[in-house]
């Protein structure tokens, strides 16, 4: 919306701009990767906090170096445009880094524009944060934030002072307001589309095509031992006796300091695009390589808080013994609290292992992400919930009116309750946890919205 109070993230390139953004913005939209400059484009999410709206802006890293390539000057120059539109600027900087000149030039550039500025220290869940915290201080800002975008540490700090600065016309306050009754009808069921979307996943040369092939039991995708053979994604149906099944190959997404020509740019971009698209995500990795790299958990990640169900396969497992096996399950063991949540199968695209187990896996994915539950039901497994384990904020008790679900594909759930803003990452990981105990929801994403109801 065009009279909506223009909040803008910036910073120079890799302080956690994107992180920050997901983790304000109501829906997940900004690709982060542990490497600068993945950010390009201005993206944007309409944020109510407190019931205040407002438009949240994030922007690709601003750097004054003297060489920069067009696309890192086109960057910098609509960072630059957007702070000039902003009703409130926040200024991100890496807090484990501290202030460095980079941070210095463009906080010398914001400050002549007279904006309402917020400093935003990130990365503080770093032992070196605290040392770097009087080099923050000296920068004299009244409204500094220590935070950690990464964990949800001063977040909700963040936002409340966000909402108490922004205005909001009475015309849109009111739209908003009547947009908190939310209905049935709003919400359009993926279930419409009878056929289930599944994107192939994975890092160049894992066996993406090899896959396709084999499922298609025909040569559909070209197969080559030289990484990124796939271009464009590959879509097909697959006709299954318990319903269609579109499955795209993509190519194969690397991590930005490998990829330099345009085409593979173009390559990744619309692996991404076909995500958004899928209903399920195959991940596909090398068994043999010992590990997950960070790119593929991250892809993981993504994908699972993008609201995509997930199914990770591990493929090669023909080349895989007893020391590569041990090896790669200790690797996984910090992130076991998140494979428990999804389906993993062992494959051999080379010895047809488990090959035909994978659509019956597809199907049984795609029926717990299509699933109806009984509105009263919820709400009375909320409510019981709360009786034996109560929650609570500062001195009040958190209370749950109703849960109704209102979409699936993915399950989306709607709490009414008497103080929604306080319910945060701690209070919906609960229900979720309890969702997951209850129902069979394995690589099923969950979706909530609290709305008031006092």
């Amino acid at each position: 919306m065009d009279n909506l109070s223009k909040v803008v993230i910036v910073g120079r390139v890799n302080v956690g701009k994107s992180t920050l953004f997901n983790r304000l913005s109501t829906e997940v939209k900004s690709i982060i990767f542990d490497y600068p400059g993945v950010t390009r484009d201005i993206i944007k999410d309409v944020v109510t906090w407190c019931g205040k709206p407002f438009e949240l802006i994030d922007t690709g890293g601003v750097s004054f170096k003297k060489k920069q390539d067009s696309i890192e000057e086109e960057v910098r120059l609509r960072a630059l445009q957007a702070v000039k539109d902003a009703s409130i600027i926040i200024f991100v900087c890496d807090a484990k880094v501290g202030v460095i000149q980079d941070d210095l030039e463009i906080l010398n550039l914001l400050r002549k524009l007279g904006k309402k500025i917020f400093l935003v220290a990130n990365k503080t869940d770093s032992p070196l944060a605290e040392e770097n915290r009087y080099q923050f201080e000296k920068l004299g800002f009244k409204d500094t934030f220590y935070i950690s975008a990464n964990h949800g540490k001063g977040i909700a700090e963040l936002l409340e002072a966000i909402a108490e600065n922004v205005t909001v016309p009475e015309k849109i306050h009111e739209e908003f307001e009547n947009k908190q009754e939310w209905q049935d009808k709003e919400f359009q069921d993926a279930q419409e589309d009878k056929t289930c979307k599944v994107v192939l996943l994975g890092k160049p040369n894992v066996g993406k095509s090899s896959l396709l092939n084999a499922l298609m039991q025909e040569d559909r995708a070209i197969v080559s031992p030289v990484p990124g053979t796939t271009r464009e994604p590959i879509k097909e149906k697959i006709k299954f006796s318990k319903g269609d099944i579109q499955i795209t190959d993509t190519a194969g997404v690397r991590r930005k300091r490998t990829v330099d020509e345009d085409l593979e740019k173009l390559m990744v971009k619309t692996s991404f695009k076909a995500l958004k698209d899928a209903n399920i995500v195959l991940l596909m990795v090398d068994s043999s390589e010992k590990a997950l790299c960070d790119q593929e958990l991250k892809l993981l990640f993504y994908a699972f808080e993008n609201h995509k169900a997930v199914i990770l396969l591990f493929n090669k497992q023909d080349l895989v013994d007893k020391d590569i096996r041990e090896q790669l399950d200790f690797s996984l063991e910090p992130y076991s609290y998140f494979m428990k949540k999804i389906e993993i199968m062992n494959i051999s695209c080379k010895s047809g292992r488990n090959i035909d187990k994978i659509l019956d896996l597809i199907d049984k994915v795609w029926v717990r992400h299509s699933q109806r539950f009984s509105n009263d039901e919820l709400t009375m497994l909320f409510k019981d919930a709360l009786v034996n384990k109560p929650l609570h904020h500062k001195t009040m008790a958190l209370i749950v009116r109703a849960v109704k679900q209102v979409a699936n594909s993915p399950i989306t759930l709607l709490i009414i309750a008497n103080v929604p803003e306080w319910f945060g990452h701690s209070q919906l990981t609960f229900f979720e946890n309890l969702l997951r105990a209850k129902y069979d929801l394995k690589s099923v994403p969950i979706k909530f919205v609290v709305r008031r109801r006092d």
